[in-house]
């Protein structure tokens, strides 16, 4: 076998392999020899069909992994050869003339076939010390504990019937039928019987609630409402809809008590249990924030710090699937990049920094980990694969099948875990300074930063998945 590089620009390389005839017909001949006590064909004993007859009934079919095997060899001389790591999988381009791949079958002519390869890009880790970068610390005030404890007992408070004739007030908990109509025809999703519906809580169209108001048990009423511009269902978006109402029940709220009993409702011992349960959550719920606002401003530091040549195609894919998001996004909530103050060219610009900017930052932490011997465990594995089982009630067991019988499946769990692992890993490097801030500080740019993270995101490990859309009722 000849192997000879013929390219060599930036990452890109090529290499022309040539396999002489005379060992193609080696290698044909050493695996016919291999199959000769293997196979069992008419009027033959086994282990004594010629060669020549196998070669007349098999010889095709095993030139082709002749071939095959001499490809995947070529790609691993070439590799080791010349120490490489690849980007992507070598592309294969074997000749256009059918003469000289017919003779080369029948092993009466050279083969020779081109392998182009993209290799990672070379660079060094650099010093860190320099950088400092700011966590923000948020602790959970007794006032805010107290705040969501009110809440928790708001949502589970008692509701009783009001007396009968009495009607409906802002607060009170209606039970109804409805069946809703667009232009006169009732629609999927437009029925529901046996519904709470808290006046005031708004979590109905707007609009519905109020014309409830006053209602009392037994009442039928026509309720008029235009479905949001922005509604889940597009189908429903914008609409006008009338919906056929039913009172069946008129409730008022019951008093609200914060106490241990009300604590022993969300399985703890105390009031004082259940407090510190919610402020241990909201402490969570802080640092996750937190970390991703410190995480946003190391991806920053580091993207400032690295400039290297990218292979094209890791770019290509990265941003074939972030435009791909892109498009579904503005299919889903119905807009247009004209709609979102841009075109589609410049759109186009600024997604393909973000998807540079994600394999940049991946080949980074990438090599850091490397450098750094960073390890993800199978242990840790199964621990996300259980939370993730733990999403899909009901489906547990084809869930953890699917995982464990998909390799790219178990691959998606184990990458963010890596980056996480190698995240920790460079901070460690930088200078961290902790500012105590408020709440509303740390979610000030809560939108801004959701918007950071889609762009500074450097694995693609972890891919949100889109929520359904909304559900045809009044909701």
């Amino acid at each position: 076998m000849q192997v000879t590089e013929t390219k060599s620009e930036g990452l890109k390389r090529e290499y022309q392999v040539v396999l002489p005839a005379a060992e193609l017909e080696t290698r044909l001949a050493t695996e016919l020899d291999g199959i000769k006590g293997k196979v069992q064909l008419k009027g033959f004993r086994p282990g004594k069909v010629p060669v020549a007859h196998l070669r007349k009934v098999y010889g095709r079919s095993v030139m082709a992994d002749v071939v095959q095997n001499a490809v995947n060899e070529a790609n691993q001389k070439i590799v080791e050869d010349n120490k490489l790591k690849l980007a992507l999988e070598p592309q294969v381009q074997m000749p256009e003339d059918k003469d000289a791949i017919e003779k080369a079958l029948d092993a009466k002519g050279d083969l020779s076939f081109s392998i182009a390869l993209e290799v990672m890009p070379s660079f060094d880790l650099v010093d860190l010390s320099d950088v400092s970068l700011t966590k923000q610390v948020v602790t959970a005030s007794d006032e805010e504990v107290n705040e969501t404890i009110e809440r928790m007992a708001s949502a589970n408070r008692p509701f009783e019937d009001r007396p009968e004739g009495e009607a409906a007030q802002s607060g009170d908990r209606l039970v109804i039928n409805f069946t809703g109509r667009i232009d006169g025809t009732p629609f999927e999703g437009g029925t529901g019987e046996d519904i709470n519906l808290d006046l005031g809580s708004n979590t109905f169209i707007p609009g519905f609630e109020d014309q409830l108001l006053g209602a009392k048990a037994g009442d039928e009423r026509l309720v008029k409402v235009t479905f949001p511009e922005a509604y889940g269902a597009e189908h429903l978006a914008g609409k006008e809809a009338e919906f056929d109402v039913t009172v069946k029940a008129v409730k008022a709220p019951g008093a609200l008590t914060i106490d241990d009993e009300l604590a022993k409702n969300f399985g703890m011992d105390s009031l004082d249990a259940l407090k510190d349960a919610v402020r241990t959550t909201m402490g969570r719920e802080y640092e996750a924030a937190s970390r991703q606002k410190l995480k946003k401003g190391l991806l920053d530091a580091l993207d400032s710090r690295y400039s290297f040549e990218l292979p094209p195609s890791l770019v290509h894919q990265e941003f074939a699937a972030v435009w791909a998001q892109v498009e579904q996004d503005l299919k889903n909530r119905g807009k247009t990049f004209e709609d979102e103050d841009t075109t589609e060219e410049k759109a186009r610009e600024e997604y393909r920094r973000i998807a540079e900017r994600r394999v940049r930052l991946g080949l980074v932490l990438a090599q850091a980990g490397e450098s750094a011997d960073i390890k993800v465990s199978d242990d840790e594995v199964n621990q996300a694969l259980i939370a993730r089982v733990r999403q899909f009630p009901g489906q547990e067991q084809q869930v953890w099948d699917f995982y464990r019988k998909t390799p790219q499946a178990l691959a998606e769990l184990r990458a963010p875990l890596f980056e996480e692992k190698v995240v920790d890993h460079v901070l460690g490097q930088v200078k961290l300074v902790e500012e105590p801030v408020s709440k509303e500080a740390l979610f000030a740019d809560e939108d801004d930063a959701e918007d950071g993270k889609a762009k500074a995101d450097a694995a693609k490990a972890d891919t949100a998945e889109a929520a359904p859309a909304g559900e045809s009722n009044p909701a």
